[in-house]
């Protein structure tokens, strides 16, 4: 476990894990999107696949970050090198723990109810469009977790 706390490899103030977190957070939507172009390619299986894969490997990343937030001693140990408000920081994680825990929900119903409907043969079909609804709002939350989240780890590891 000592490894997540060892100096990061982005170069940076910040530690192994929250580097590692903050890279998959980064790359989150591309990988979201190619899932997306394969439903777009009417290869639906493929996608529902992928699409599990990557929400079941985010679940665990998400595992991870707070795991390592909490043994690391939380906002406060990490804000504690930052040259950035304290107020304006937490303003920030606020709006970002907001933005995630929305788009997390969202994500959520799209999975469940997707495989759901997909098992169910209404997916392709009548069930379409409650699910490109869903997934519209899912993909949005996605980018904008990874934003507000980049934006975090800058105002606490680089500014």
């Amino acid at each position: 476990m000592d490894y997540m706390f060892e100096v990061g490899f982005l170069g940076t103030k910040a530690p192994f894990f929250m580097d590692m977190v903050t890279l998959i957070v980064a790359f989150l939507p591309i990988l979201v999107y190619g899932a997306i172009l394969f439903a777009r390619k009417k290869m639906f299986r493929l996608h529902m696949i992928l699409q599990n894969i990557i929400f079941l490997f985010s679940v665990i990343v998400i595992a991870y970050f707070e795991l390592g937030v909490r043994v690391g001693g939380g906002f406060e140990a990490f804000m504690s090198e930052s040259a950035v408000s304290y107020t304006y920081a937490l303003l920030v994680l606020v709006l970002h723990i907001i933005i995630a825990i929305v788009m997390l929900f969202y994500w959520t119903l799209t999975i469940f109810t997707g495989n759901y409907n997909y098992m169910k043969k209404i997916l392709p079909g009548r069930a379409s469009s409650l699910h490109k609804h869903l997934a519209v709002k899912t993909f949005m939350g996605i980018i904008f977790t990874s934003f507000s989240g980049i934006w975090v780890y800058l105002l606490l590891f680089v500014y």
